[in-house]
């Protein structure tokens, strides 16, 4: 009756571990995908408030409504120009021209963003700043100007202006782009430099290369023959010349 010997189990190659290690490491979500799910989010949040403020509580009709007096209160307000009410015009062509340099300053950033390697505060900031961007643009579209309804104000001191969700976003993110501005990607090229030839100070004995034998002393195993003259012969014991 022979015995067969158990099959032995393969071993696994440090460089296979080391693989699946890295496969298992969950992958970075994509840089446009952060930016674009925090654009969307603020646009979606900035338009269901407009809506709910201008159709529901019709607040473009009421002008005021007061929630926590003087701190927080609804004011309506059409902002023709940009953040408190700055190139603010009657004139149609001037809306489009707001239009178009909010569709150029989000193609900007968003490039600008997508080309470097932005942290996660750059992300944040830049989905904050477009998405804001694109609910005023839409504003304009639909209403001819920017509707303003939040305002804040301290007791014994009313504040003129009123704001939006977007214009709050708007500011943050313009303040975290500028406070951590998304860093420049390294070239590749300049990543991986061979490293550089160490040079050999003066004085200092050379190593041996691998594989050679170093020089074995005077004295071990080895004799050091002299040079006979050529015009003298060896003598022999005796002392004759041969």
């Amino acid at each position: 009756m022979s015995l067969t010997p158990a099959p032995q189990k393969p071993r696994k190659s440090p460089t296979a571990t080391r693989k699946t290690g890295a496969l298992k490491k969950a992958p970075e979500s994509p840089v446009w995908r952060n930016v674009g799910l925090i654009a969307l989010l603020v646009f979606v949040v900035d338009q269901a408030l407009k809506y709910l403020v201008v159709h529901l509580l019709q607040l473009d009709r009421v002008r005021e409504i007061d929630v926590i007096s003087p701190w927080l209160n609804l004011r309506m307000a059409w902002n023709q120009g940009m953040n408190f009410g700055l190139f603010a015009s009657d004139v149609d062509v001037m809306r489009w021209v707001l239009i178009a340099i909010a569709v150029a300053v989000c193609l900007w950033v968003g490039t600008w963003v997508l080309r470097a390697k932005p942290s996660k505060l750059a992300q944040v900031s830049a989905g904050l700043l477009i998405g804001g961007a694109l609910g005023n643009v839409i504003d304009r579209m639909v209403y001819g100007a920017v509707a303003d309804f939040l305002n804040m104000s301290l007791p014994g001191w009313q504040n003129p202006y009123s704001f939006n969700v977007a214009d709050i976003a708007i500011f943050i993110g313009a303040l975290g782009l500028v406070i951590q501005p998304p860093e420049g990607k390294v070239d590749p090229a300049k990543r991986r430099q061979p490293p550089k030839p160490r040079t050999q100070q003066p004085g200092t004995p050379r190593a041996p290369r691998t594989g050679t034998k170093p020089p074995a002393p005077v004295g071990q195993g080895e004799l050091l023959l002299e040079e006979t003259p050529r015009g003298d012969k060896p003598r022999d014991e005796g002392g004759k010349a041969g």
